[in-house]
Parts: C-alpha cells; structure tokens; sequence
C-alpha cells in the first residue's frame, strides 16, 4: 500500500490517478450507488462452467472458466473467444460476465486470471506485461486443443489493462483471428504519461527513482509496497476517477477477494514491478495485425477515451471504434443495458463465423 507518511507521494499519485486507475475510499461510501443493471457477478442457466487450467510457453500455469452454451453440439468445431480482466482485477471482476453473456450468444468462450493475480500463478501482484500478452496465446493453446473449438475461429475480448495485452500478444499470434477491447488502457502510455499526458518526464523519473530505492529495500530483505490499485478511502478531494472505480471494487458491486489475497492488496501492482509498464508499448506496429479485425468499444464520457482513439487511428483496416452513448469507464465494466453486447456478438459472427 503507498505510505501514509509519504504526503508528496500521495500528493502527486492523486493528480495522476490513471497510473494503475486509481481511487479511494471511506465515509463516501454511503454515496456509491450500485446501478439498477450491474452484473458483474451475473450467472446464466443458459451455460456450462468448468474450471481450467494450462500452462504458459514459459512454465507458470493459468487460471481459467470454460463456459460453453449447454445446447452446443460437442462434436463439432465452434468459434472460441478468450476474455482478459481489467488491471489489477481478477477474472471474478468483468471477465467472467462477457464470457457468460458470450456463451448465451453461443460462442465457447474462456476466461482467464493474468499471470500473478487471482487463481494464475506467478509472484503475487507483479507485472509483467510481456507474460500478460502470453496468457492470452496460451489461452489460445488450450482452446485449440478442445474437440469442441475450431482453432481456426479463436477471438479474443481485452477489458481495460488486457485490452493492451492482447493487442501486444495478437501482433505476433495470428492464430488471434479477431480482437476486441472494451474501456481499454494502454497501460504502457498510462504509466508514462497518465492520462491527457499531464506526467511530466521528471515526475516519471522520481517514480522510476522510487521504484528503484524499493528494489534495494527488498534485496536487503524488506517488506514489499504496492501503488496504484484502488485505495480504500475516499476524501473530500477524491476526483470522478476515483470515485468511479472505488464504487466498483470497494463495493459489493464489483468486489471480490481471491484465496491468498487479502482486501488491502486487491488491485495493487508491487512498487518495484510497476516500471515495467515503462517499456510497454502494445500500440507500436498494431497496423501489423491487418487484416485481421479490429473492434474498439469505448464509452462516450469515459476518461480512458483517448487510448482506445490513439489505437484506432494507428490502426490499419478493417477497423471500427464504437463509442457507447452516456457510458463511464467503468460502466462497460458491468453494465448489462450499456455493454453493446449485440455488437459485439455481430463482430465474432461476422469474423469468427456462426458460432
């Protein structure tokens, strides 16, 4: 958690909440209403859930829920779609809604934990970007190596942070046939600019200084810290993005607590890990992807807004940015009446074929 004692620290962190998509919490947590169509934790009689679990190309295993319609005909090839979670959540927390609502659509889909977080394994809360992207190839192993997938119609759905990931894993898996990101960060850009590029490079450098410092404390045997995240009170200068993700994770809408973890490290990259985001540039050579599809779902009032336009433009055809009406960030997260789901069911018809 960042020092309560380091009030610089927390000063500049809370003019620079997109690192990690921060947000507090505490007396204003009577104020978070909880929308009438929220669903993060929606469940469908309509389908099949069963665990799963795969390696990675490089050892440590991934977590994972198969869903599949219960009508499907499991002895042939169906179009499979692997869901990726927002930074910093679990596959509890938005993936395993698009993965339900997706099945119902008829598609297998298969949500997955990153590496580090959740059911996955790896150091607890760590980031590695490039170990990010190669969940969702390995994802990509498993459900090829179903008798119920094709693997020749295999798609991927990126939320927030995985949004980014699986735009740097699609650039150099092909067997990825078509990508859609929902709310998605590029978590390479939000971490060296923040958001509207309001981090100037020398507030970058004290963070990489930081870092560092954290990096000796630790080889010398120290306790870990942690940044970013979802801080756990809210205070009169809590701003809208704080607020906005506080009323998703910190409340019975959105919150949930993998085994092993406990609330107070929920979202929490590791201070020494973070920087790594520094090197991460998922949207060099997206054009590269071409001509397999692209879909970028934003929401039109959603601060993270920019990232998906940047992609968007740096995109080669066949293309599309679809900006919801009225929509947060977060709202895309679980907002059943808000997530274009129709949208995005036409997408992997169009490009994946009939499920």
């Amino acid at each position: 958690m960042p020092d309560p004692h380091d009030t610089e620290r927390r000063d500049f962190l809370k003019t620079t909440a997109a690192l990690g998509a921060l947000s507090v919490a505490g007396p204003a947590l009577a104020a978070a209403r909880v929308p009438a169509d929220a669903g993060n934790f929606y469940t469908s009689g309509l389908v099949t859930v069963q665990k799963a679990r795969f390696k990675t190309l490089y050892g440590p295993a991934v977590a994972g829920n198969l869903y599949a319609p219960k009508a499907l005909d499991r002895g042939a090839g169906h179009a499979a779609i692997v869901v990726g979670h927002p930074m910093g959540a679990v596959k509890e927390q938005s993936a395993n809604l698009y993965a339900t609502k997706m099945a119902e659509q008829g598609f297998v889909a298969l949500s997955i934990d990153l590496p580090c977080w959740g059911e996955s394994e790896g150091p607890r809360n760590r980031v590695l970007p490039d170990m990010y992207a190669e969940a969702f190839s390995a994802a990509v192993d498993f459900l090829g190596m179903q008798s119920l997938v094709d693997r020749g119609r295999i798609g991927a759905i990126g939320i927030c942070g995985s949004g980014s990931f699986a735009i740097s894993a699609a650039k150099i898996d092909p067997r990825m046939r078509a990508i859609a990101t929902v709310s998605m960060y590029d978590m390479g850009a939000a971490n060296r600019h923040a958001l509207k590029r309001s981090l100037t490079l020398a507030q970058r450098k004290a963070l990489i200084e930081e870092a560092a410092a954290q990096r000796w404390a630790e080889a010398a045997g120290g306790p870990l810290r942690y940044t970013g995240g979802t801080v756990h009170e809210l205070t009169a200068e809590s701003g809208p993005v704080e607020r906005e993700f506080y009323a998703f994770y910190r409340t019975p809408r959105g919150e949930f607590t993998p085994a092993g973890a406990t609330p107070q490290t929920t979202t929490h990259p590791t201070l020494s890990s973070n920087t790594k985001f520094m090197n991460f540039y998922p949207f060099n050579d997206i054009e590269t992807i071409s001509p397999r599809p692209l879909l970028f779902i934003a929401g039109e009032q959603a601060h993270s807004r920019e990232f998906s336009e940047d992609a968007y433009r740096r995109a080669a055809e066949p293309k599309e940015l679809h900006v919801v009406p009225g929509a947060g960030h977060v709202d895309l997260y679980d907002r059943l009446n808000l997530i274009p789901w129709d949208r995005l069911t036409a997408f992997f018809r169009q490009h994946l074929g009939q499920a």
